[in-house]
């Protein structure tokens, strides 16, 4: 443990997801470095206090993480953990992403009291989810039946389901098995029907640039192959320029030496959906920075497809 660091503080949302990922990373913390003592911070960011509008309408997923980041610039907190999924790719001046923990999955879940499976669902069923990424992906697979938005934590989803508000919900596999609710999970929906979105599962830490000795604490949590997987699907969105406002998804998987990128651009209707798919040797993305090119190559393949009419139709909504 780097010396004069005893106490450490995580800038952490007051969600139950937030908080659990918060609580595991301090666990582990305090497993690898025993004398270090952590204490969680809970706060409640924009993207918490605003559920009645859409976040396409609002601002996106940073809005999740803003005042996180002050809290840290403010030298209030040390770190802030993440859901990967609603980091942006940009920083504030002074922080960056120190590292990514190993991930759980990345698929979302399909989640029902009364159909196993989205193929069982009857014409005109009403299905929830807060994403304009499922809601393409799943338009194109069911045109027949009814989308709308759902805000707030996983088990205010969960209860608007279990009131009959939905047919059926669609959720993140992994916050779903995070939170013990993997029974509520009919089944996990796998990247031929649905693709995820970037960074989907894998949590991060943030933490000021200038402190070395915060980082080396970090240093035991990263795991480098969630880290090529998210760089490489983070770096196809940022040359996307995406975020939650557009219907843009990217998986990456690695097989033995083989690091694999599909990327995906929808019309918000599923009327049209434009994939990529390329690949890469481990020789060849590392180091880190390298994955990069990867990401841009998907990105590039996208946009040669036709992608930037489909975001312009979105971000001109």
């Amino acid at each position: 443990m780097p010396n004069n660091t005893k106490h450490l503080r995580i800038a952490s949302r007051e969600s139950a997801l937030a908080l659990w990922q918060s609580n595991h990373i301090k666990q582990q913390l305090e497993l690898v470095h025993p004398g270090l003592s952590v204490e969680i911070v809970g706060m409640t960011t924009k993207g918490d206090k605003i559920l009645d509008v859409s976040l396409s309408k609002i601002g996106g997923k940073g809005l999740f993480v803003k005042e996180l980041e002050t809290s840290l610039l403010a030298h209030e907190t040390d770190i802030a953990v993440h859901s990967m999924k609603d980091v942006p790719m940009e920083f504030p001046e002074g922080l960056e992403l120190a590292v990514i923990c190993e991930r759980e999955t990345p698929f979302d879940a399909f989640v029902s009291n009364h159909y196993n499976s989205l193929g069982e669902l009857p014409s005109g069923a009403t299905v929830g989810t807060s994403s304009l990424r499922r809601q393409s992906q799943l338009s194109a697979l069911r045109p027949d039946i009814e989308i709308k938005a759902l805000r707030g934590n996983v088990n205010t989803r969960l209860a608007k389901l279990d009131r009959g508000e939905f047919d059926a919900i669609i959720l993140a596999a992994a916050g779903l098995k995070r939170l013990g609710f993997d029974e509520r999970i009919k089944i996990q929906i796998n990247e031929k029907h649905s693709l995820p979105a970037a960074g989907q599962g894998a949590i991060g830490i943030e933490c000021r640039s200038s402190d070395e000795a915060i980082k080396k604490l970090l240093a035991p949590l990263a795991h480098q192959t969630t880290e090529l997987c998210v760089g490489a699907e983070r770096a196809m969105n940022h040359r996307l320029n995406g975020g939650c406002q557009v219907p843009i998804a990217g998986y990456a998987s690695l097989d033995k030496q083989q690091l694999t990128l599909t990327g995906l651009v929808a019309s918000i209707d599923g009327k049209v959906i434009l994939k990529s798919t390329k690949s890469t040797s481990i020789e060849q993305a590392l180091p880190l920075k390298h994955i990069t090119k990867l990401g841009t190559q998907v990105a590039e393949d996208l946009l040669a497809q036709g992608a930037q009419s489909l975001l312009d139709d979105v971000y001109n909504d």
